[in-house]
């Protein structure tokens, strides 16, 4: 009921978030984007992507490339992980992606999408799944028609992305075109909506609104992984959940740092790894005079000290 999924982001769904989401309710949790290419050099960063713990099912491994080839020999490389299904990103609106013809660049390429789209589903025995935009830009909103064709590819579910290429993160999602996507008496597979739920509210109203099979959360998971559980209770209620007490969400913020720590094997890493979830969580946030005390936070490399400088502040919080 009401499935809620990880999206996949770089540098953000390693295993020790999609993990931690997966704790707080999250249905499905999705890798961070694996460049083909790197792969099929074994490029040990890339491979490392690769890795999957059992606590985390169902989970997905996404790829991304240029090459109907390339990408099909990845997708068996990662069929070998023993992912629960194999996603390919056509959604990266970044330059180093897009501008060199993969992701959203493949939009542009719509025979050369649909070619890799087969070469994937193809090469691999588990379900290939595809993440995708509304299209390029507003004059070429292709996904309707997309979304057939894809499925006619033997693609298993279809998460869309509310925006365009050209919008990359800013303005608003669309959700009206993922809305007629799942509408479409022609499409027959799971259509996985995404973009800008940040509030159970909007969830509900997203599902409700657009009939869409799953939600997508990406980056209002920064900071908040409890974002999930907080959804579903809303979902399931109708009430609004209680805000967590201060001193459990930092307890949950110190659990992920140790969690990056531990992945990365460093602790410096780890904790320059954690800092945007740290800038970005609501737990800090409306706290008077926390400039300076967010700056030091921020900028430490010591385990010791952050925690210390977050303990000062669900301990001042409470005087």
């Amino acid at each position: 009921m009401f499935p809620l999924y990880l999206a996949p982001m770089e540098d953000v769904t390693d295993p020790a978030f999609r993990r931690l989401c997966k704790r707080f309710g999250a249905d499905r949790v999705y890798s961070e984007f694996v460049s083909c290419d790197a792969l099929v050099r074994n490029v040990n960063r890339t491979v490392q992507k690769l890795t999957i713990h059992d606590d985390e099912r169902p989970v997905a491994i996404q790829i991304y490339g240029r090459e109907p080839e390339s990408m099909a020999e990845a997708a068996r490389i990662v069929e070998e992980a023993q992912p629960d299904f194999i996603d390919i990103n056509f959604g990266c609106p970044v330059k180093k992606v897009a501008g060199k013809g993969a992701g959203a660049g493949l939009l542009n390429d719509v025979p050369k999408l649909l070619e890799i789209s087969k070469a994937v589903v193809k090469a691999v025995k588990i379900p290939v799944t595809v993440k995708t935009r509304l299209g390029w830009d507003d004059d070429h909103k292709i996904i309707t028609s997309l979304a057939e064709q894809l499925q006619d590819c033997g693609i298993a579910e279809l998460a869309i992305h509310g925006r365009t290429r050209s919008q990359m993160y800013k303005g608003d999602a669309d959700w009206t075109l993922i809305g007629e996507v799942k509408r479409n008496p022609q499409i027959h597979i799971p259509i996985i909506g995404n973009g800008d739920v940040t509030t159970p509210q909007r969830a509900k109203q997203c599902f409700e609104q657009y009939g869409v099979d799953a939600i997508m959360i990406g980056r209002a998971t920064y900071g908040q992984p409890w974002i999930f559980s907080d959804i579903k209770h809303y979902l399931i209620t109708g009430e609004l959940p209680k805000q967590r007490p201060l001193k459990e969400q930092i307890a949950i913020l110190k659990e992920h740092v140790l969690a990056a720590i531990q992945w990365l094997g460093d602790e410096r890493k780890g904790i320059v790894h954690s800092r945007r979830h740290l800038a970005a969580s609501p737990t800090f946030k409306g706290i008077p005079n926390f400039r300076d005390t967010r700056i030091r936070m921020l900028q430490t490399n010591e385990l010791s000290e952050l925690f210390g400088i977050m303990d000062d502040v669900a301990e001042k919080q409470f005087e």
